[in-house]
């Protein structure tokens, strides 16, 4: 089947977006609204040590909303008929600690981990009322589009393989799908536990 984007559909970078449209995504009910997108990338120490008012203000210094075009952001907010519909973390890899001190992403692979030139995708956002409209593939092809035109070579994913027949916890389904993955022109290139899968789009370089 092939997704069909959201009417009114249109994704920024958070730093061309307003703070409080941050603030409506992140706050609504869920897990976002303790972790702020802050678990990839501290310490498991850290992260224990961290407080609620950290990680909102971690959050907001790395999203720098509000500081326009041009400007460094950690992610990417979606809007739907101009409502605040959903985020995608999207930085080069090296940025994630806790990705880079897992075990399982890099089983069977020789890779440098401190290549900046490799991005990564690590979680999703989609506040409640938007869910089911095919808005966590669209934020990962955005995620994809916007790392190429920073310079990356290759963008990665990691998303939880769910139990047959079984209804998905949303807990895990922070770190994306396969096929939302996959709607971004990744395809797997490892399989390093029977719930986890790595996903990977190698880019060439932009012309011109």
């Amino acid at each position: 089947m092939v997704s069909v984007p959201p009417p009114g559909l249109r994704i920024v970078p958070a730093s061309q977006a307003s703070l409080e449209h941050l603030e409506q995504v992140f706050g609504a009910p869920g897990d976002q609204d303790e972790c702020r997108c802050q678990w990839p990338r501290v310490s498991r120490a850290e992260w224990k040590a961290s407080s609620q008012d950290e990680r909102e203000a971690a959050l907001r210094s790395q999203a720098a909303c509000g500081q326009g075009e041009g400007a460094p952001s950690s992610g990417l907010l979606a809007y739907v008929d101009e409502a605040p519909a959903g985020w995608v973390a999207v930085e080069p890899r090296s940025v994630y600690l806790r990705l880079r001190a897992a075990r399982l992403p890099w089983l069977g692979r020789d890779e440098d981990k401190d290549d900046d030139a490799i991005w990564a995708v690590p979680c999703f956002v989609v506040r409640p009322e938007f869910r089911g409209r095919g808005l966590m593939g669209e934020l990962a092809a955005a995620a994809v589009a916007h790392a190429r035109g920073e310079g990356a070579v290759a963008v990665e994913g990691y998303p939880v393989i769910p139990v047959p027949d079984a209804r998905t916890p949303v807990g895990d389904l922070f770190v994306g799908t396969v096929g939302a993955f996959e709607r971004a022109g990744m395809t797997e290139v490892s399989r390093p536990s029977p719930r986890r899968s790595v996903m990977r789009i190698d880019l060439a370089p932009m012309s011109g």
